[in-house]
């Protein structure tokens, strides 16, 4: 029998092709076409994503269309000045789990990691493989590896940190991916950008798990509304993928944006997330 993270990556496999599948077609496929496409029967195609993310195919497919962003702005837009308002904002009950996050200093940031010790490992999640960064203080990166490999996502996430020193440990920081991504326990974060990245990231975390904004929404609840590119640039640094909400940020035209590590994966978390907050 498949363990847990196998079935997850799985899941993840199978719901990347079906999104290859349905951006070719211009028609809706149904339940008996689209699990003929993806070589299964209909009873089990059913049953995979019944139990992955709680609803039939048949709505999921709607949550992976390319119009599902701008439903989703119609729908469950958030307001980042309500969200602050209501507390979602910096430490405390964030969302669906609880997270704890902290902030290198300034200084810290412009000395690239010089010192610090950063703790790596390899973890399945619900959207394929992920490579998981953090120090003594917390989880200081998330990546996911489906689109580009292991090389190209190991690479990139050492690039920002290039004087620090990098250390394969993967139970040193386990407890806080397995909360992060299985929303139990505390996942502590150890933001490490420059200030303006960090308050852009603060925003991110305000948006409640189901819900998007838009870039110049996060320009405004920052106090600079007319700093959308600067944005739209520091979400796309962030670090600390899916935990660190940057996939709920789209364009005020109802557009994807774009997506670190990929458009299909920021499509499949919204899509996931979306049937959840359904369900």
């Amino acid at each position: 029998m498949q363990d847990h993270a196998s079935d997850n990556a799985y899941h993840y496999n199978v719901m990347r092709r079906a999104i290859d599948l349905i951006d070719a077609r211009d028609e809706t496929l149904s339940l008996e076409d689209l699990a003929r496409e993806m070589g299964m029967s209909a009873a089990h195609f059913q049953r995979l994503f019944s139990q992955w993310v709680g609803v039939s195919p048949k709505r999921y497919q709607q949550y992976l269309t390319l119009g599902h962003a701008k439903a989703l702005l119609a729908q469950r837009y958030t307001t980042l000045e309500a969200a602050d308002a209501a507390g979602l904002s910096g430490s405390g009950r964030l969302h669906d789990l609880f997270l704890r996050w902290e902030a290198m200093s300034p200084g810290e940031f412009a000395r690239k990691g010089a010192g610090l010790i950063i703790y790596y490992g390899w973890f399945d999640s619900p959207f394929g493989e992920a490579l998981a960064m953090g120090t003594d203080r917390g989880l200081c990166g998330v990546a996911f590896a489906a689109e580009f490999g292991r090389d190209v996502t190991m690479a990139d996430m050492c690039a920002r940190w290039s004087d620090a020193i990098y250390v394969e440990a993967p139970e040193k920081i386990a407890h806080w991916v397995d909360a992060g991504f299985e929303g139990r326990g505390e996942a502590v974060l150890h933001m490490i950008g420059a200030p303006f990245q960090i308050k852009v990231w603060e925003a991110l975390l305000a948006i409640p798990s189901g819900h998007v904004t838009t870039y110049s929404e996060i320009a405004g609840a920052i106090g600079n509304p007319r700093a959308v590119r600067a944005v739209g640039t520091a979400v796309g640094r962030n670090p600390v993928s899916f935990l660190i909400p940057c996939h709920r940020a789209l364009r005020k035209s109802g557009g994807l944006g774009g997506y670190h590590w990929g458009l299909p994966v920021k499509r499949a978390i919204l899509a996931w997330e979306s049937a959840r907050a359904e369900g």
